[in-house]
C-alpha cells in the first residue's frame, strides 16, 4: 500500500520523469537536538513543490530556494543551518540543534531508476557521496557503480555500514557520506477486521509496506480496504509467497484459529522481527497449546506479542490499532537488523 507521495525519492523519480527539473537535499550531518536524522531527504522542483523534510518544517523554505539555485546551474550546494546561523534563526531552527545540508541536481540521475528497483526487489542499496562535488557511486551487491571510485578500506567500511542499515559520513578525512537505503519495513495483516481498517492506514503513514491477507469471501474486498495491497489465499500459502525476512512484522487479527493459526506458524519458522496475535490470555493459552502440538517449539512460541500491542488501556478498534503499532515499533527500534 506504501503511496509514493510519502517517499522524496519516490516523487522525485516521478518527478523528472514527467520533465521536470528536480533537486534532492540531504542531511549528511547533525549535531545536538537535530529534529531530522541524518539521511533524511527532501527532493524539490523549480516551482518550490517539494516531499520530503530534512529539518520538519523549520528550513524547509530555505532549502527549497538552494534547491531552485541548484535545478537552474546545475551546480551542488551545502549548507549548515543551527543556532549560530542568523539565517536559521529566522526560519525557526532555534532548538539547539544544526543539521548541514547537501543539494545536488537528479538531471540525469541514472540510479534513482536503479535505486527503485532495488527497494522493489526488497535488496539493500546505498550512494557513496563525495561532499566536495556530489560525485557519487551506487553500492549494491558488494560493488560501487559510478564515476566515483573507493578503495578497499573503504569499500570494507560501506559494506559493514550498508548491513548494519547506518547511514551517514565515512570515517577519516575524505569527505564521504553514505546514503544507506535498506528495503521498507514490511506489515503483513492477517484478517481483513474493523482493527485492519484503523491498522492499515496508520502503518502505511509511518512508512511500512502493508499487504492484507485474507481468504474469506467479502472481507479483503477493495470497498473495504481501498488501495490496498491484498491477498486472497490461505495465509500459509501467501506467506511462503511474500517471503517473511528481517524487515517485516505480522499481525493476525481473523480470530479464526485455523487462519491464524496457519500465519502464525509461518511467521515463526521466518526472521520475521515481530509477530503478534490478537486475543485474550486464555485465547492465546489454547492457541500456543494447538501450535506446540504441530511442533514449534517453546522458545519459537515465545517470540509471539499476545495479547497484541502494547498496554495502553484502549478498547476501540483505532486504540487497539494504535498500541499495535506501537509494539511494532518499540521492537523494530530494539531489534538489531
Amino acid at each position: 500500500m506504501h503511496t509514493a507521495e510519502q517517499d522524496p525519492i519516490q516523487m522525485a523519480r516521478k518527478w523528472r520523469d514527467a520533465g521536470n527539473g528536480v533537486a534532492l537535499a540531504t542531511v549528511v550531518d547533525t549535531w545536538g537536538s537535530s529534529p531530522r536524522p541524518v539521511g533524511s531527504h527532501l527532493a524539490a522542483r523549480a516551482d518550490g513543490l517539494f516531499a520530503g523534510s530534512v529539518s520538519g518544517g523549520c528550513i524547509e523554505g530555505e532549502v527549497a530556494l538552494m534547491a531552485k539555485a541548484v535545478i537552474g546551474d546545475g551546480l551542488p550546494r551545502q549548507r549548515s543551518f543551527g543556532v549560530s546561523d542568523r539565517q536559521a534563526w529566522k526560519v525557526g531552527l532555534a532548538c539547539g540543534g544544526r543539521v548541514h545540508v547537501l543539494v545536488q541536481s537528479l538531471d540525469g540521475a541514472r540510479w534513482l531508476d536503479t535505486l527503485d528497483a532495488a527497494r522493489t526487489a526488497r535488496r539493500a542499496v546505498a550512494l557513496v557521496i563525495r561532499l566536495a562535488d556530489a560525485r557519487l557511486c551506487l553500492w549494491q551487491d558488494g560493488c560501487c557503480e559510478g564515476p566515483l571510485r573507493l578503495d578497499d578500506e573503504v569499500a570494507d567500511e560501506v559494506a559493514s555500514r550498508v548491513a548494519a542499515d547506518r547511514s551517514g559520513p565515512l570515517s577519516g578525512d575524505n569527505g564521504l557520506f553514505l546514503r544507506v537505503y535498506s528495503p521498507l519495513s514490511r506489515l503483513l495483516v492477517v484478517g481483513a477486521v474493523h482493527i485492519a481498517q484503523a491498522l492499515i492506514p496508520m502503518a502505511d503513514l509511518a512508512g511500512f509496506d502493508v499487504t492484507l491477507i485474507d481468504p474469506r469471501d467479502g472481507y479483503a474486498s477493495p470497498e473495504r480496504f481501498p488501495h490496498v495491497a491484498m491477498r486472497v489465499d490461505p495465509p500459509e500459502k501467501a506467506l511462503a509467497a511474500l517471503l517473511p525476512d528481517a524487515g517485516t512484522a505480522v499481525v493476525t487479527l481473523s480470530h479464526e484459529p485455523e487462519l491464524d493459526d496457519q500465519a502464525l506458524a509461518a511467521a515463526l519458522a521466518s526472521p520475521a522481527f515481530y509477530v503478534g496475535a490478537l486475543g485474550s490470555r486464555r485465547t492465546h493459552a489454547l492457541r500456543v497449546e494447538r501450535l506446540r502440538k504441530t511442533g514449534i517449539d517453546d522458545a519459537s512460541l515465545t517470540r509471539i506479542h499476545a495479547p497484541v500491542g502494547l498496554e495502553l488501556g484502549g478498547r476501540q478498534p483505532a486504540e487497539i490499532a494504535v498500541a499495535i503499532l506501537a509494539q511494532i515499533l518499540q521492537t523494530r527500534y530494539r531489534t538489531p537488523r
